[in-house]
């Protein structure tokens, strides 16, 4: 078979799995925009953007007075010229955020996953990893060469055991929240289990935006905290939190921070100003907004990630056809981002949704016959 008939017959099964993708383009800045070559209006409940702050005016001024005083790209890897004032303050300002000695930041947040579990290569380790991690973690898994223990998901008495019977060192991995399901992992558990067994902790906290808290991390405990600005802080890139140690081993032995060109100033900077909103009395009324709409969608729940299980393919991308008909932009997800049949809509709040945007997202939901599977 040749290459383009290869390339052909693979077409041809993904469109008959109902696994289809293809780029649409959205003309918006916040939630509402216009769809597609008819621009069509939209409500979008797809973006990453919790807080809204891609859109904040000090975001945005702080990412053109970036752009004049170092001008559009940071010309280099870090380690030759491409580090700016700018990625030392904000490196700072994270590593303060989360508690840590250190931060390192990457281009984005799936680079920072793949650059920390990679170097671990050579390591003669066993990483021991949650089965709804995300894709980012499952290829940094498998580019560290070392064996892979898949826990059950959430449970950390299966962990336990599969430690006990472990030798040698033990890495443990799992998201905080995970992105398709809207789920926390039991942290707190987590760490204890990881103190008890000497294991080094790496929790991708992406889309922590509404918890859970740490808490006081124990002495013993190696973590190394990964985290995203192109979320809740609204920009691009992503970092890793830890001590000192940790992050100068990153600096030498992560190659996706190593040879790559650095995030570009105007991306760091409204990644910086961003956090500073986030921690300030505004980014509490924000964070206090974000909880009130995930309350109006699916009281109780803990993440602005709420999943609205349908099973089969054909099933998630017709509910999202009816849905985008109706001027809402909610997403049909589908293996292999999710396990067959468990396909879904992924509804994500923000902050910059109004509540009037909220109220006609879960009455189109209702009409729809889909508000029974938005309850958890």
């Amino acid at each position: 078979m040749t290459w383009r008939a290869w390339v052909g017959a693979e077409l041809d099964q993904i469109r008959a799995n109902d696994q289809w993708r293809s780029l649409r383009t959205f003309d918006a800045a916040g939630p509402e925009g216009r769809m597609g070559q008819d621009r069509r209006p939209v409500v979008s409940f797809a973006s990453n953007d919790y807080l809204g702050l891609s859109a904040h005016p000090a975001v945005i001024a702080a990412a053109h007075e970036a752009l004049e005083r170092w001008g559009s790209g940071s010309t280099s890897s870090r380690l030759i010229v491409g580090t700016r004032p700018v990625h030392a303050e904000l490196e700072a300002a994270l590593a303060h955020w989360k508690g840590t000695e250190s931060a390192l930041l990457f281009p984005t947040g799936y680079a920072a996953n793949i650059g920390v579990l990679s170097a671990l290569r050579g390591a003669g380790a066993t990483v021991f990893s949650d089965e709804l991690n995300h894709a980012s973690i499952v290829d940094g898994c498998r580019l560290c060469r070392a064996p892979v223990v898949v826990y059950p998901h959430r449970d950390v008495d299966e962990l336990g055991k599969m430690l006990r019977r472990s030798t040698g060192r033990a890495v443990v991995v799992s998201e905080t929240v995970f992105s398709m399901d809207g789920d926390e992992a039991p942290v707190a558990r987590l760490i204890d289990t990881c103190a008890e067994y000497q294991a080094l902790l790496i929790l991708d906290e992406a889309h922590a935006v509404l918890g859970p808290d740490l808490g006081d991390i124990p002495a013993e405990v190696d973590l190394l905290r990964v985290g995203t600005l192109s979320k809740a802080l609204g920009s691009l890139g992503g970092f890793v939190a830890a001590s000192r140690p940790w992050v100068d081993w990153l600096v030498n032995r992560a190659r996706p921070f190593i040879f790559t060109t650095s995030p570009t100033p105007a991306d760091s900077a409204a990644a910086l100003a961003a956090l500073g909103v986030l921690v300030s009395a505004e980014g509490r009324q924000l964070v206090g907004r974000l909880r009130a709409h995930v309350e109006l969608v699916r009281p109780g729940h803990c993440a602005p990630i709420i999943p609205v299980m349908l099973g089969s393919e054909r099933r998630a991308l017709k509910a999202a056809s009816a849905l985008l008909a109706k001027g809402l932009l909610v997403p049909a997800i589908r293996p292999p981002t999710v396990p067959p049949g468990t396909s879904r809509l992924r509804i994500t709040l923000s902050a910059a949704h109004t509540d009037q945007q909220v109220a006609r997202l879960t009455g189109v939901l209702d009409d729809l016959g889909l508000g029974s599977f938005v309850a958890p």
